[in-house]
């Protein structure tokens, strides 16, 4: 299957590459590179020992994107591009929304030029807001809080009319919980510019030197230790949880959201010992004040996952953390 990833050269879509290719897919990778580098597409070529065609174009731009689908024949869309930081939504809402949900309108508009009906889309656990229980369900109410979850929520409304009104439409919606970890070669995985915005590689700065200490947000929640607890699941897991999807869409039709997750919880204290073991460095931390917004546990349900798409999370958290330390010292060494 010709399978186009947009957003395919940053963290989550270098890896689904490695996954469809794997599987004897053609990929080929879409972005316009304001998260990402074109440096990973030759990275990606190693890994995967074949040419991936790149096309360096933003979803906005529908015209472009209609000439893309037609000149690589494609068959699926796995679509992965768009704005991810909560705390940068709530600074500037409007280009989330013209990123997230106007990026979606222009595909959509230039699959239905190509007559092109299979969509993998990447949503988020952020849909259903403050958990009402856990684990977390697909049958939980969607709330969601913040600007960036909101746009995931509105594109996931959307995609469900677009399957009401077309019985050939075949769509599912991947709310993925706390992807980490890298790529088992080093070579690609999550390299933020400036400040970390997510935990376990802002961890692996601090134990190599390249940050004092971590600040961890709340120590006094109703968890075992008083941190955070969360659902992490390692990328390559999640990375073949959508090649799973694009199977299951060649057989199914309709609207389907599905839980990605390890279905387990753990706390950023946990994460943080296991993070030292592997690395064999210290991870220095101090307590600091809960942040607005933050909710003491969220994990997911994954049944769902397993009974559609024969999938389920396998690596450890171990390996998680030994996958960031690797490609943490790969950028060193660089």
């Amino acid at each position: 299957m010709n399978v186009l990833l947009t957003g395919g050269t940053g963290y989550i879509g270098s890896h689904a590459a490695v996954a469809l290719v794997e599987l004897g897919h053609q990929v080929v990778l879409y972005d316009n590179l304001t998260n990402s580098s074109e440096a990973v597409v030759e990275k990606l070529e190693q890994v995967a020992d074949q040419r991936m065609p790149f096309v360096k174009g933003d979803v906005r731009d529908t015209k472009f994107l209609i000439d893309a689908l037609g000149d690589y024949s494609i068959d699926a869309v796995i679509h992965l591009a768009g704005l991810k930081a909560v705390s940068d939504s709530i600074k500037k809402p409007v280009d989330y929304y013209a990123n997230n949900v106007q990026g979606t309108i222009s595909l959509l508009q230039a699959m239905r030029a190509q007559q092109l009906k299979t969509l993998v889309f990447s949503s988020s656990a952020t849909v259903y807001g403050h958990p009402r229980y856990l684990p977390l369900d697909e049958s939980h109410p969607t709330c969601a809080t913040n600007p960036y979850g909101r746009s995931k929520l509105q594109i996931e409304e959307m995609l469900r009319d677009v399957a009401a009104s077309d019985p050939q439409s075949r769509i599912v919606c991947l709310r993925y919980f706390n992807p980490v970890g890298a790529h088992e070669g080093g070579l690609i995985g999550e390299k933020p510019n400036g400040v970390p915005s997510n935990l376990m590689p802002f961890i692996a700065q601090v134990a190599a030197g390249k940050r004092t200490e971590l600040s961890v947000f709340g120590g006094d929640y109703p968890t075992p230790d008083g941190t955070g607890v969360r659902d992490y699941i390692h990328v390559m897991d999640l990375a073949e949880g959508h090649a799973a999807a694009l199977s299951f869409l060649s057989q199914n039709v309709g609207w389907h959201a599905i839980n990605l997750g390890k279905g387990k919880g753990y706390s950023v204290l946990e994460l943080v010992r296991v993070f030292e073991k592997a690395s064999g460095h210290q991870v220095p931390y101090t307590l600091v004040a809960r942040r607005a917004g933050d909710v003491a546990a969220c994990y997911s349900n994954p049944e769902k996952a397993f009974k559609l798409l024969n999938w389920a999370a396998k690596r450890t958290v171990e390996e998680m953390c030994a996958s960031t330390w690797r490609l943490q010292q790969s950028v060193e060494i660089k």
